[in-house]
């Protein structure tokens, strides 16, 4: 099971980044028409999100006394490197604090909020929540790049030639972002 969630994680890093990478930095910055957040404004939310959830989360409350959520939506990064900076930091505190689990430790009480979870219903709530936003992100790159879109998953028409390669590989257990994130 922390190996499913270790590569979910990575999973959605890699779309996230694979979306980011086809963006010119004037288009991180960009609104749409409807005001909705940048992708620069997203980076920033989960950036603060995965500090405060993922910083000392086995002893301390995911939701920081020092965090300021209402900030994260303020559209103040002024350069790309700002974002970069931000979406590695936000990524490395992650992987701290999963990579070092032990399979036992999945159903250690946590709390977000003063509310109680297992680590294994946390790592699920997180996983929904970056999600949700890396989608965005890649809706919003997808957008902006039009024809020019590059898909990070099977490109539209491929299907069939996908699952004939999948099939004409011998059964096996694995997980489905085997072989995904080498792209």
């Amino acid at each position: 099971m922390l190996a499913s969630y270790q590569k979910q994680f990575a999973y959605y890093r890699h779309l996230g980044e694979g979306a980011m990478a086809q963006l010119t930095e004037e288009e991180l910055f960009r609104d749409d028409a409807a005001g909705s957040n940048s992708v620069a404004v997203i980076v920033k939310h989960l950036n603060g999100n995965m500090k405060s959830r993922w910083t000392d989360f086995l002893t301390t409350d995911g939701e920081k006394e020092w965090r300021d959520r209402d900030d994260e939506f303020v559209a103040d990064f002024n350069h790309q490197a700002e974002l970069e900076k931000a979406w590695a930091e936000g990524w490395a505190v992650l992987e701290g604090a999963i990579n070092g689990l032990q399979p036992e430790q999945l159903n250690t009480i946590i709390y977000i909020r003063n509310e109680g979870h297992t680590v294994a219903e946390a790592m699920n709530r997180q996983l929904a929540h970056y999600a949700y936003h890396i989608g965005q992100i890649v809706m919003l790159a997808k957008q902006m790049k039009g024809k020019d879109w590059r898909s990070l998953s099977i490109p539209k028409g491929d299907s069939k030639s996908f699952n004939r390669g999948k099939f004409a590989e011998e059964k096996g257990v694995r997980h489905f972002t085997d072989g995904l994130m080498k792209k």
